[in-house]
């Protein structure tokens, strides 16, 4: 009988093992593919190409990284894409932005997906933004807007993007208005409509508008002005540029307003998320985020997003998954303020 137990114990750690060595194989001679939801050449495109130059190399088998742009609706078209068409078997990943989950919240029928229910790989930062105005305007305070004899233009990629939220709070708040103009494919499209007139201002990460061009050359020339920013404190690089709670105690905003603000500055708690299709198996979720710390976590990765004035604070995927689940369950009367607000 001891014999028996011994061979099935010895068998079943076998088994184990087994497993265990089966997953790290199953990336090696392989591909994983990253959809991108944007265009080529904005700072999260720029990121995510960054950190897939070197995730392969921190994955078991090391696979090769590739990097597919899948632009339109703010992100929404790429999560999709990733919730309901890619198979979950870790080979498709998603960079998407991160306040589609307000469309989700408000009920678009576009929304194919469950925000809460991805699997979260993690960010290589979190992010606070920077809404500007060209130079050439002449609003500088909320009084400024409030006289304003036409809403001045703003550009949005979508309604899930923080490009249309910003504004839209700006005005639920502060009794402002906007013309915010949606369905710019990227980030680049966008500021060609600034540079030809045809949008006057916009939203940003803090990051992009001191990371690349044309906007670091704009601030220098002063084409752009900072107007606000999204951060509980005023960033270094912004010392002069009020944040949205400055406003708030300014303008004494009502206990409501700050509740909401709260959750429309979520998606800086987001960053640059990287995420994988429900039903992908825990224990490669786990290897993919094993080798996302890793990734953040090279030297050379490093040194060069410091070349490039980007700073690497990397947030993990468990911690994101949390996020993701707290920022879905709002009740009620949130979210019907939220349909008011950013229904069309």
């Amino acid at each position: 009988m001891k014999n028996i137990i011994s061979i099935l114990l010895i068998i079943a750690v076998m088994g184990v093992g087994a497993i265990a060595h089966a997953q790290p194989d199953f990336f090696k001679g392989k591909s994983i593919r990253v959809i991108r939801g944007g265009q080529p050449g904005d700072l999260y495109d720029l990121w995510t190409r960054h950190v897939a130059t070197y995730l392969g190399k921190h994955i078991p088998g090391n696979p090769s990284i590739m990097v597919q742009n899948m632009p339109g609706a703010g992100s929404v078209i790429a999560a999709n894409h990733v919730y309901n068409i890619a198979k979950p078997d870790g080979l498709t990943l998603g960079s998407l932005n991160p306040g589609i989950y307000m469309d989700q919240l408000i009920g678009r029928k576009e929304v194919q997906f469950d925000w809460a229910k991805f699997n979260w790989i993690g960010t290589p930062e979190q992010t606070e933004s920077l809404f500007f105005f060209r130079g050439d305007t002449p609003y500088k305070t909320i009084d400024d807007l409030r006289k304003a004899s036409e809403p001045p233009r703003c550009g949005s990629t979508g309604t899930g993007s923080t490009t249309y939220h910003i504004p839209k709070l700006l005005e639920e708040i502060f009794a402002v208005k906007f013309t915010i103009i949606t369905g710019y494919q990227g980030a680049a499209d966008i500021d060609v409509a600034l540079e030809r007139g045809e949008l006057q201002c916009r939203l940003i990460t803090i990051a992009a508008y001191f990371g690349r061009e044309p906007h670091i050359t704009w601030f220098k020339k002063g084409f752009t002005r900072p107007f606000v920013q999204t951060g509980r404190k005023r960033d270094p690089l912004l010392p002069e540029t009020p944040t949205l709670y400055d406003l708030l105690d300014r303008y004494k905003a009502r206990d409501a307003d700050r509740r909401l603000m709260t959750l429309f500055t979520a998606p800086n708690e987001f960053g640059r998320p990287w995420t994988a299709p429900p039903g992908t198996p825990a224990e490669r979720v786990k290897i993919l985020r094993d080798a996302w710390y890793k990734t953040l976590k090279d030297p050379d990765l490093v040194a060069e997003a410091n070349k490039r004035r980007w700073p690497v604070e990397p947030v993990g995927g468990e911690e994101l998954a949390a996020l993701a689940k707290e920022v879905i369950a709002q009740p009620p009367d949130i979210v019907q303020r939220l349909k008011k607000l950013l229904g069309e």
